[in-house]
C-alpha cells in the first residue's frame, strides 16, 4: 500500500510534543478527552503516533487561508 500521508490533498498533520500539548490544553481550558477524535489507523497519520497525542492538522481554507484543529489520536 502506497502512503497517503503525502497525497496533495491530504492536509498537514503532526505530532504536538508534550509541551506543546499542556500549552494547548491550558490555552483553551479543556482536557484531553474534550478534542476531537482521530483513529490511530488513520493514513493520514505521521509515523510514531500513539494512542493519546494530540495532532495538529492544519487544512488550507477559502476564507482564511488556512484553518488549524486539534485531535486526540484514540485506538
Amino acid at each position: 500500500m502506497s502512503d497517503r500521508s503525502n497525497h496533495k490533498l491530504v492536509p498537514t498533520h503532526e505530532l504536538l510534543d508534550e509541551d506543546e500539548a499542556l500549552s494547548l490544553l491550558a490555552e483553551y481550558r479543556v482536557t484531553l478527552t474534550d478534542l476531537p477524535k482521530i483513529k490511530i489507523s488513520d493514513a493520514a497519520l505521521p509515523p510514531n503516533v500513539s494512542v493519546g497525542d494530540i495532532i495538529k492538522i492544519t487544512r488550507v481554507s477559502r476564507t482564511i487561508d488556512t484553518a488549524t484543529v486539534y485531535r486526540m489520536v484514540v485506538e
